[in-house]
């Protein structure tokens, strides 16, 4: 049996070792202690910076002030989806300013997150906002100075599959996503030939009609 004790209390000191001090296991801002986390209300703002200019960028070019509702709602007259945001879609000057307001309308927690900031912005390049059911939450962040297309999506369970997935397009932005309701296709659309097989297609068509006519001709010529 003596082997067996080391074992045992190492299992034991897991289930009683205490969690960091302030943390909570039902606290939805634990285990991101490397983001920068407030969570007011219940909710959780990740990584904001309203004034922390990316690379680039010179100044703020403009400031925008936006109000984002989610909820069942939203996807109401969208066959198969059980969720959406009121807004799938912002439009944005490169280097500005975005304060965002997040209003959750239903019962769950929804989400509202960009993905592929600047890491050196943005911890793991995320901008994130958080809200219990029935309540809301308010956050700022400044884009690149890039023309690019940022996915906006909430990352609660099934909750993007089922229409929480939008777009932030900064500048002319770098082409829609896809599945984004109300914008782009449902599905992504993956090109399985080469990029020159429709030129190939063409020319194969070509000469065959071309054999086709010298047959005629030749044909003609016998008789």
């Amino acid at each position: 049996m003596r082997p067996l004790r080391p074992a045992i209390l190492m299992l034991l000191a897991a289930v009683l070792l205490p969690l960091p001090a302030g943390a909570r296991q039902d606290d939805p801002a634990a285990g991101h202690a490397h983001h920068h986390v407030t969570a007011p209300s219940g909710g959780v703002v990740m990584n904001e910076n309203r004034d922390r200019l990316p690379r680039g960028c010179t100044g703020i070019s403009r400031d925008y002030v936006f109000t984002i509702e989610a909820g069942r709602a939203y996807a109401a007259d969208r066959p198969g989806l059980m969720f959406g945001y009121s807004r799938n879609e912002l439009v944005v000057e490169p280097c500005s300013r975005i304060e965002i307001t997040f209003v959750n309308e239903d019962e769950v927690r929804h989400q509202w997150m960009v993905h592929g900031l600047p890491a050196y912005l943005y911890p793991a390049g995320m901008f994130h906002l958080e809200a219990p059911g029935k309540s809301s939450v308010r956050g700022t962040f400044i884009v690149p100075g890039d023309d690019r297309t940022y996915l906006i999506h909430c990352d609660m369970a099934q909750h993007m599959e089922k229409g929480m997935r939008g777009q932030l397009v900064v500048g002319r932005g770098s082409g829609d996503l896809w599945g984004v309701a109300g914008v782009s296709d449902d599905f992504r659309r993956s090109a399985y030939l080469p990029g020159f097989a429709s030129a190939l297609a063409a020319a194969a068509l070509a000469l065959a009609a071309l054999l086709a006519g010298l047959a005629l001709r030749g044909s003609s010529f016998k008789e």
